[in-house]
């Protein structure tokens, strides 16, 4: 076909139903998952002072919160716990009745329907805020495997639908397999934070989950962020060792590693839009700079173009309703 003026693009971009008709990216409420951070007691409703809008909130108080994210259609939540008491192996963590434990139960009582997924880490539970367990001040990848599949295994014995390991131990994956299997539970699906990136954008996770490292910081174990191909091994041992579904964190600075991935493996892909990227969003809405609806579903919609299944969001509930 000759150029122009034969050929003019613009010719499919002249009306709303046009342009809606060729379009090659949507995104979907089904694709969004909506974290939630919990904290023990009663009639908890904590404000997240970086995250305006998103609060802390106690498991009785769960129940309505639940049912307004399955109204909306989100198909699954991703829990995060925040004890009252830490100590240096987070056994709050993988305590039958700890924080996460309870908020599970209580939110399947209110909405059997909603897909539960936790996170499965030792930073919110231990007391210098690491993912893991520290020996001579450096955080021990193998002593951390056994804790980690034991949170995960009462996450699950608590009726948890899927379990997301984020801690970026070597060997989690397996460990949690093996763990799962070897009691009944071979059918839950583990979702890996795979490619997990040392990232400043999760500041206000950080005062959310009341996670922040003590001493140090993870960069010893989240990845580099200039490397990429080490992503690539990342997802690849954790496909190995029997992730189901795998993630690239955060997902706006690292749409290329999204990509990449995408290209590699032919396996369900998730990315957590973080903290940081709500945050600014937010921040910059609040003070009319920015058209929040126009923003936040033009992200969306990069995350998908670039290669993601699944996005977690903590706009998950706002753009539902826009959606």
């Amino acid at each position: 076909m000759s150029g122009f003026p034969q050929l003019r693009l613009r010719r499919l971009r002249r009306s709303e139903a046009l342009r809606s008709l060729i379009r090659e990216t949507e995104v979907n409420v089904g694709d969004l998952i909506y974290p939630l951070f919990v904290v023990e007691g009663n009639k908890m409703k904590q404000e997240i002072s970086s995250m305006p809008g998103l609060y802390r909130l106690s498991s009785d108080l769960l129940s309505g919160e639940v049912e307004e994210i399955a109204s909306l259609g989100i198909p699954a939540i991703i829990l995060f716990g925040i004890p009252q008491k830490k100590d240096e192996v987070g056994s709050s963590a993988y305590h039958p009745k700890g924080v996460v434990q309870q908020a599970i139960r209580a939110i399947k009582k209110a909405t059997p329907e909603l897909l539960v997924i936790t996170d499965v880490c030792l930073c919110e539970y231990t007391s210098h805020g690491h993912c893991g367990v520290v020996v001579d001040g450096y955080v021990d990848n193998d002593k951390t495997l056994e804790l980690l599949a034991k949170t995960a295994l009462s996450h699950t014995e608590a009726s948890a639908d899927m379990v997301a390991p984020s801690d970026m131990m070597d060997g989690r994956v397996k460990a949690i397999r093996q763990a799962l299997d070897g009691n009944g539970f071979q059918n839950i699906p583990i979702l890996a934070y795979a490619a997990k990136y040392a990232s400043a954008f999760y500041g206000p996770f950080r005062e959310a989950a009341e996670s922040a490292p003590q001493f140090g910081d993870r960069r010893s174990y989240q990845m580099d962020p200039p490397n990429w191909r080490e992503a690539l091994r990342e997802v690849e041992q954790d496909i190995a060792e029997g992730a189901d579904i795998v993630m690239v964190k955060p997902a706006l600075p690292y749409l290329d590693v999204i990509r990449k991935v995408r290209d590699t493996f032919n396996y369900p892909l998730a990315a957590y839009s973080v903290s940081g990227e709500y945050a600014m969003i937010k921040a910059a809405a609040q003070q009319n700079w920015l058209d929040e609806r126009g923003v936040v579903l033009e992200m969306l919609t990069a995350i998908k173009r670039a290669g993601a299944d699944i996005i977690i969001s903590y706009y998950a509930k706002e753009a539902a309703r826009w959606l």
